[in-house]
């Protein structure tokens, strides 16, 4: 069958262009500020909810992993989060390294939790004779000796090119504390409803201890070292949101508009491929559109699905 007297030259030309390798960065970025804004802003739901799929599927093996503990994923999750890019996989080798059943029965007394944290990481095995630090010591040989814990498999932590705010020893106490206020911190999470039960949530501070120190070895001068705003949209973005998600769906129940309402309430993150996005055309008003042009980048753009794109579509058409 000749395609040639079907296909129309103008459709051709915008597809040639459209694949035209001379494109450094997507292959529509001459071209993306002409796309229509209703047109744009459906695509980027639809793609945020893609974003939230990939993720519920995550969840949903780490699900089956902990038995169906939901309480233990969210563990997981939130571990990972608060070692932050860093220390992100370090956290969530720690997350691993013991049953969150341990977690539990050690919730009520913030010592032991800090010290299971810091003792995993190997960071009291320095020779500081603080009172404090002394207290861990003893705290974390009575429990390596009673549930027989192992650091095998734990991850180094690194402390190179993190703000002293950002250092894993300030994030490991304010999570210690997150789970010293809050025993049963998943169904809390499901039954919030508004952004302002969730900031409630996890604004939590450090110990006493850290008010006057970033590490273990060198006092420094006093502050509460609370987790901010900026912080926690990091951990309502990429754990909390795609839990309630995941566990909605999990129940049966459609929790789209909620999801929606929250994220559009959240500031639209700072990252290299945002920047660039805004330098084509002002869109990004939200977490939401910023976790949706993610997406689009990294599966779309990236692997020259523009085909499957409906600004790509748009531009040939």
């Amino acid at each position: 069958m000749e395609l040639k007297s079907i296909v129309s030259q103008e459709v051709l030309q915008n597809y040639q262009r459209l694949f035209n390798k001379t494109q450094k960065w997507i292959n529509c970025e001459s071209d993306f500020n002409q796309v229509d804004d209703f047109l744009l802003n459906n695509w980027l739901e639809r793609l945020y909810f893609e974003r939230l799929e990939r993720k519920s599927d995550e969840i949903e093996t780490l699900l089956k992993q902990s038995t169906n503990n939901w309480e233990a994923v969210l563990f997981k999750l939130l571990a990972k989060n608060f070692g932050l890019k860093v220390n992100g996989e370090a956290f969530y080798s720690l997350s691993k390294s013991f049953k969150f059943s341990l977690l539990r029965k050690n919730q009520s007394k913030l010592l032991s939790l800090e010290a299971l944290f810091f003792g995993q990481f190997g960071l009291l095995e320095s020779d500081v004779q603080e009172p404090y630090v002394l207290e861990l010591k003893n705290e974390y040989q009575f429990l390596s000796q009673k549930f027989m814990l192992s650091q095998q498999g734990v991850i180094p932590l690194q402390f190179f090119r993190l703000r002293p705010p950002n250092f894993p020893t300030i994030r490991l106490s304010q999570l210690a504390n997150l789970y010293h206020k809050h025993q049963n911190l998943f169904s809390k999470i499901i039954t919030s409803r508004s952004l302002e039960e969730l900031y409630s949530l996890f604004t939590v501070a450090t110990s006493i201890f850290w008010e006057t120190h970033y590490t273990f070895g060198k006092e420094s001068k006093k502050s509460t070292k609370k987790t901010t705003k900026v912080f926690i949209d990091l951990l309502l973005i990429n754990t909390i949101i795609p839990l309630k998600f995941s566990y909605a769906k999990h129940q049966g129940k459609m929790v789209n508009e909620e999801i929606i309402l929250l994220m559009q309430r959240l500031a639209s993150e700072k990252n290299s491929i945002i920047n660039k996005f805004e330098t084509l055309k002002k869109v990004s008003t939200s977490a939401l559109h910023s976790q949706a042009l993610l997406q689009l980048k990294n599966n779309y753009c990236v692997k020259n699905k523009c085909l499957q794109c409906a600004v790509g579509n748009a531009l040939i058409t």
